[in-house]
């Protein structure tokens, strides 16, 4: 087992997948796994010896965003579903707890903002009439401009950070399946409509809690997200809020479910 610093010193002197997997004795594949996971994780090219050689791009949007917050407060939503004319009461609330969080450092949007009802893989019901995409992408500017304004005026520096959702995650699995051919053009990635947002698979606070859109599921899933993540864990998902304490011989965690902003 080679540690990533060895794996960049070996790739450094070899600068080839294949004379890697020959010297080292690992699997080519395993290889380029490894080279892809440090490449994004340390952002470190790792460039072969022939220049020639297509490389594939990593992915632009970070599977883990590293907030290393200690103290300070983060207020997480999640499940807001945004449709246009809707303004509900517990998005109101979120607004409130904003202007109320004088040392806030972060806020989180957990998933599914977007809901992307036009291009769900489930048939319609009757005759039901759903918003399109481009009012689907008004109302999610307004809404987390909104949300967004009134961070900066707590905080100038507050980080926006938005974990995908499922729901989100619908605009470009459209695309992808659809018209792969427009892969990296400007615009058709939803991060592109809210640069002010970062895009992660998951946000770790610090190295105890961590905030992502799901983890488990079922009516116990507070319970077994902490359980089988060993930390204090903070989803949404299945729009069922609660707080579960979990303690163990390491103290206790939480786990936590935001619900629904809807």
């Amino acid at each position: 087992m080679l540690s990533d610093f060895e794996f960049i010193c070996h790739w450094y002197h070899l600068q080839s997948p294949q004379l890697m997997s020959d010297v080292l004795q690992i699997e080519l594949r395993n290889v380029y796994d490894r080279r892809k996971s440090i490449e994004q994780k340390y952002g470190v090219p790792l460039e072969t010896v022939d220049a020639r050689i297509p490389r594939i791009p990593t992915a632009t949007k970070p599977e883990r965003f590293n907030l290393g917050i200690l103290n300070g407060k983060v207020i997480v939503f999640s499940d807001a579903h945004f449709w246009p004319g809707i303004r509900t009461t517990a998005y109101n609330g979120l607004i409130w707890a904003i202007n109320n969080t004088p040392d806030l450092k972060c806020v989180i949007n957990n998933g599914d903002s977007f809901d992307g009802a036009s291009i769900s893989r489930y048939p319609r019901i009757g005759w039901d009439k759903t918003p399109s995409l481009l009012d689907e992408l008004k109302v999610n500017q307004l809404m987390l401009g909104e949300i967004e304004d009134e961070s900066k005026k707590v905080n100038k520096n507050v980080k926006l950070i938005w974990p995908l959702g499922n729901h989100d995650a619908r605009f470009e699995t459209r695309l992808a399946a659809n018209a792969p051919q427009y892969e990296n053009i400007n615009g058709f990635s939803l991060k592109d409509h809210f640069p002010e947002w970062i895009g992660c698979w998951s946000v770790w606070i610090n190295d105890k809690t961590i905030v992502k859109h799901r983890f488990k599921g079922g009516i116990h899933a507070t319970h077994n997200n902490t359980l089988n993540s060993g930390v204090s864990i903070v989803t949404g998902h299945l729009h069922s809020l609660k707080v579960t304490p979990f303690d163990d011989y390491n103290g206790t965690r939480y786990g936590v479910d935001t619900g629904t902003l809807a």
